[in-house]
């Protein structure tokens, strides 16, 4: 497959100008899920595993089939690349999903982020594995492993705030959270900056970018909740 480079520039432009949009509107506001979900909130509901599970999915099966469709015989370093991001959504869709406890989730964000997986799961692919010219490897930066390792720590201690059929909500203790009250969205911000460091683009950075714009308010309301 030959680069498009010019889809590849709209969307990640697109998904900058995405991040800096919802970081306007909810800044001062809360996203409608989870704990800041109302009791008169009225959409459908999907259960939390199921949502995330099929939310997350695309993010995964997209970069799987770009590689296996691939056969750049001089496309070791940015399959490595690449595995990060899959490792990530791996263990979103096939682990955190089957574990977490949250609250249903409303189908409406649900398909938002059907979306955003899909598109961003296409665009780190084939941006990687079809347009990066990259002679110099960064495959040792550490902050991709670190932010995945907090990130994980951090969805450990959350799960075991409460207990099954618990829904009231407890400030998280232990890890990083004894020194910032979002140790998993800390965790998932030093994550991409670092997978952006690491390959140094556009579209990665767009990425780390719409991160920080998309879970950086809900840190802040949580600090404020808390």
């Amino acid at each position: 497959m030959q680069c498009q480079e010019l889809l590849v520039q709209w969307l990640s432009w697109g998904m900058i100008l995405a991040g800096l949009v919802h970081l306007l509107c909810f800044l001062k506001s809360h996203a409608p899920y989870g704990r800041y979900m109302g009791s008169s909130f009225s959409s459908w509901m999907v259960p939390a595993r199921l949502a995330w599970f099929i939310q997350e999915l695309p993010a995964l099966l997209l970069p799987l089939l770009l590689l296996l469709s691939t056969s750049d015989s001089h496309r070791t370093g940015r399959c490595l690349l690449l595995s990060t991001f899959c490792l990530h959504y791996f263990q979103r869709t096939c682990v955190y999903s089957l574990l977490t406890r949250g609250r249903p989730y409303p189908f409406n964000i649900m398909v938002s982020g059907i979306i955003f997986c899909s598109v961003n799961g296409f665009l780190q692919a084939h941006h990687l594995l079809h347009c990066l010219i990259y002679p110099h490897m960064h495959l040792s930066d550490g902050r991709t492993r670190i932010g995945m390792a907090i990130n994980m720590h951090s969805d450990h201690v959350l799960r075991n705030l409460r207990k099954p059929g618990e829904t009231t909500y407890k400030i998280p203790r232990g890890g990083l959270f004894e020194f910032v009250s979002g140790a998993n969205f800390f965790g998932e911000i030093v994550e991409w900056l670092g997978y952006a460091t690491a390959t140094w683009s556009l579209p990665t950075f767009a990425f780390a970018f719409f991160t920080m714009c998309f879970i950086g308010p809900r840190a802040y309301h949580h600090h404020r909740y808390h």
